[in-house]
């Protein structure tokens, strides 16, 4: 039996007492309208908005979508399909998720389908092609669920063969010889016998970790002392025997054997051999096995320890006055120098809000920070407390997914994706370090903000919404400001700690003296040297991964550059090849010059790569690690990266920008800032501000308990005007000047911004498209409003050629949503146009 369908099967007429529903659905496809199947009689009962259903779309293809609502009028331009089978019987996307997801495509200029597949796990999103594979922690034995007949036959299929054994929803149907198969599949779902995925890259892959424990037949004191006799002349497997039973009171606790202890705790003791522990395996004394473990498990040993803390009077000021402007504004903004203690306060908040019986959700730009802050979390809300991130497989998003709506998990701390998350009782939101761009989502579509999407969500559910950074963007201070949110100032360190003095080191003058050591100026390599010497820590920032930008030939000026985009291709020495970082095209790094055959090809400029290894020759008693995109692709390399340097085994920590968001480390009192001017000349509009938040934010990783912390920021321009605010970390002086500037040029937040980027494989049609398109707008809305076409900086990418229509508009909601209404349809003119069919134009609102 086949997934795919040629016709639809006849049903029986209605008796005189049934109605005939038609459900409207969301399928995860750029639609812009919702399509209309027929409810099957005998399923009239079961449909439920917000639930899962199974349709046919087009000739064979068969996808789960979202009913969006249920009604009797049947479609007007087409004969409506049934319904094929339903998932659910109660839903997996909320009222309150549905009106969100509405307003997401309104406003963000997509469609409701494009928001919908950007909010699903995969797993929740099935298609004919969708995979079941059998549950890693599923053992038939241990199984207290009984199976069904059909349930076997699947289960069987999966164990035959070779160990991760898949079959696609097309091969389960043929399987059982049914087409009702969903909720066979469904059930063995909820008895965490198979997971689903949809790609082998969403295969759920959980941490195991290798435990041992002593044999059950060795547990009684008389089989013990035998033990220790036989071992009397063996003292490393003693030793070894020794330690577990120091860790594990086998007498007072069989529970406790039965649990174990990690291998890792005695094959990476001091004064323990490993093969002594592998021979009492291999003897039948000690018994290995597998555990799949939490990705943030709760340190029980100081948990009780930690879980407690007193805010200072400065902290408790700042949260009384938060729940005092609560009581007269939704939104409110904490603006607290970097150190200052926010995140203790956003605790306190978290326990008022449970306590009343909401839900919170705590937004984090990075991956990075949710790694160090959700150990601090769970110690005091446990099991109550998920986490939502990319990294995490789909099957585990699913679990958060369904956590949520249950009402096992009370508060969620993730990243900008856990904005799509079912909250219905949401009575808090947190966005920590609100400023950061990491929260606009680029491509594909839906470009949303989720800061935005955050603030219209609690809107939605009546939720208080705090937005906490020490360098707030300036649309948000401007709100402030005018008195639309409230304001809250934290100006002091938590703690002793002081603010970091910040020093100006002139690149120009040290190349001129020729003091320079590769990129580091003689001031910042003192410094280091003092710091390592003393056994503290530093941090380098550099906003440029790989090792060199680009490679030249440097006689006949020759520069690799990307096969689909215009640009040059950056040098990483790790893998040895030229790599794009728009498109991920790469090639191996040339010995010679393909155009003239010289030898003398040089690398140009330097990222984290490149400093890295200049470090590890320059300063060889130091271990230095890098944090970038190319470091931390793997699930737990995040983790794994900053545990290392909590716990000081790494002495130096160069990075992009992951480094400025947030990080608390208690042993770091340098940070040097290797290239100020690259961030400052960028050509953007916001390039000032996103320079003074990067600079004020990496200052702030450095001296944040106690230890009196130094900033060294390396630039050819020390008069910058920037630099001198960036060094008073005079965030008022710096939002004066910025502001008067948005208020002089039109910049938000005076304006509002849309911007529509043209596509093509042919320059010609391309342009040609884009000029139609920006005399339609200027036509619609005024050749004021409209700036362009023009090609951007990197004028190809991917292949296709690229033009750029801005268009300003007066923030106004009238204005902002005819002005919208007049944008679609000048788009759909072009796209109608025969010799632009192929054309593809991307509407980013509010672009970053």
């Amino acid at each position: 039996m086949s997934l795919t369908f040629d016709f639809v099967q006849p049903q029986p007429e209605p008796a005189a007492d049934r109605v005939t529903l038609f459900a409207d659905v969301i399928l995860p496809l750029p639609l812009p309208k919702l399509y209309t199947y027929r409810v099957p009689f005998e399923l009239n009962d079961q449909v439920v908005v917000g639930g899962r259903v199974i349709v046919q779309f087009g000739a064979k293809r068969t996808l789960s979508c979202i009913v969006a609502a249920v009604h009797e009028t049947p479609p007007k331009e087409y004969q409506a399909k049934y319904i094929l089978e339903f998932i659910d019987d109660a839903p997996v996307v909320t009222q309150p998720q549905l009106k969100l997801f509405r307003w997401m495509a309104e406003y963000y200029l997509c469609t409701l389908g494009e928001v919908i597949n950007a909010a699903l796990p995969s797993a929740l999103k099935l298609s004919s092609e969708s995979r079941v594979q059998l549950h890693p922690a599923f053992d038939a034995e241990t199984n207290p669920y009984p199976l069904g007949e059909q349930e076997q036959k699947v289960v069987d299929a999966l164990s035959t063969g070779e160990e991760g054994k898949s079959l696609t929803f097309t091969e389960v149907g043929d399987l059982l010889g049914i087409a009702s198969f969903h909720k066979y599949i469904k059930s063995l779902m909820q008895k965490d016998v198979v997971f689903l995925f949809e790609h082998l890259q969403d295969k759920y892959s959980p941490k195991v970790v290798k435990k041992v424990r002593l044999a059950h037949h060795l547990v009684a004191e008389a089989a013990l002392e035998q033990l220790f006799a036989q071992l009397s002349s063996k003292a490393k497997q003693l030793d070894v025997l020794m330690r577990y039973l120091q860790r594990v009171p086998v007498y007072q606790s069989e529970h406790a054997n039965h649990k174990g202890i990690e291998k890792a705790a005695l094959t990476s003791a001091p004064h323990l051999s490993p093969s002594a522990v592998n021979t009492l395996i291999k003897n039948g004394i000690l018994e290995q096995f597998d555990t799949i473990v939490s990705r943030f498990p709760l340190d029980e040993d100081d948990a009780e320890a930690k879980m407690h803390f007193t805010l200072s009077p400065a902290q408790q000021e700042a949260r009384d006055d938060i729940m005092r402007q609560f009581q007269e504004k939704d939104i409110v903004l904490l603006h607290g120098v970097t150190g200052a203690g926010k995140t203790e306060i956003y605790i306190e908040l978290i326990k008022q809000a449970l306590d009343g019986g909401g839900q919170v959700l705590y937004l984090l730009p990075e991956i990075a920070l949710t790694a160090q802050i959700v150990t601090r979390l769970m110690r005091v809300f446990g099991s109550r407390l998920g986490v939502y991130h990319s990294k995490f497989s789909d099957n585990e998003r699913v679990e958060v997914w369904n956590g949520v709506l249950s009402g096992r998990f009370q508060v969620v701390i993730g990243v900008r994706s856990s904005v799509f998350l079912p909250f219905d009782n949401l009575s808090l939101t947190i966005v920590d370090e609100e400023h950061e761009s990491s929260y606009k989502q680029y491509d594909p579509s839906p470009r949303y903000n989720a800061r935005e999407v955050a603030l219209m969500m609690a809107n939605f559910q009546g939720s208080k919404t705090l937005l906490g950074s020490a360098t707030p963007a300036v649309e948000t201070y401007y709100q402030a400001r005018a008195g639309r949110y409230g304001l809250v100032s934290l100006t002091k360190r938590f703690g002793e700690a002081g603010l970091p003095e910040i020093v100006l080191v002139d690149t120009r003058k040290s190349r001129e003296q020729k003091t320079m050591h590769n990129h580091f100026t003689p001031e910042l390599m003192a410094e280091m040297e003092t710091k390592l010497a003393l056994k503290e820590q530093v941090i380098l920032f550099q906003n440029r991964r790989g090792y060199a930008p680009f490679i030249n030939c440097l006689d006949c000026g020759w520069i690799p550059k990307c096969k689909s985009c215009a640009v040059s291709l950056s040098y990483h020495k790790h893998s040895h090849e030229l790599r794009c970082h728009y498109c991920g095209y790469h090639e191996r790094m040339v010995a010679q010059c393909p155009a003239c055959g010289s030898r003398n090809v040089k690398t140009v400029g330097f990222g984290t790569e490149k400093l890295e290894d200049d470090l590890k020759v320059m300063l060889p008693q130091a271990n230095v690690q890098r944090m970038d995109l190319d470091t931390t692709r793997a699930k737990n390399s995040y983790q794994q990266i900053i545990a290392d340097f909590e716990k000081q085994n790494t002495n130096v920590l160069v990075g992009t920008q992951m480094v400025t968001k947030g990080l608390d480390f208690a042993n770091v009192s340098l940070v040097g800032i290797i290239n100020a001017d690259s961030i400052i000349h960028y050509p953007d509009f916001r390039a000032h501000e996103r320079a003074f938040q990067m600079f004020v934010q990496v200052s702030g990783r450095a001296g944040r308990k106690g230890k009196k912390g130094r900033v060294i920021i390396q630039t050819g321009d020390p008069q910058q005007v920037i630099f001198d605010k960036v060094i008073r970390n005079d965030y008022l002086e710096f939002y004066e000047y910025e502001i008067l500037q948005r208020r002089e040029h039109g910049y938000p937040p005076f304006m509002r911004i849309i911007r529509l980027t043209v596509k093509h494989m042919d320059a010609v049609v391309g342009e040609r498209a884009a000029l139609l398109l920006t005399q339609e707008l200027v036509e619609r809305l005024g050749r004021e409003a409209v700036l362009g076409p023009e090609a951007p900086y990197i004028f190809r990418i991917r292949n296709f050629y690229l033009q750029e229509i801005t268009i300003k508009l007066s923030r106004e909601h009238t204005v902002l949503r005819a002005a919208k209404a007049d944008i679609q349809a000048a788009v759909e003119l072009v796209r109608d146009q025969k010799e632009f069919k192929q054309v593809r134009i991307a509407a980013d609102v509010d672009p970053m």
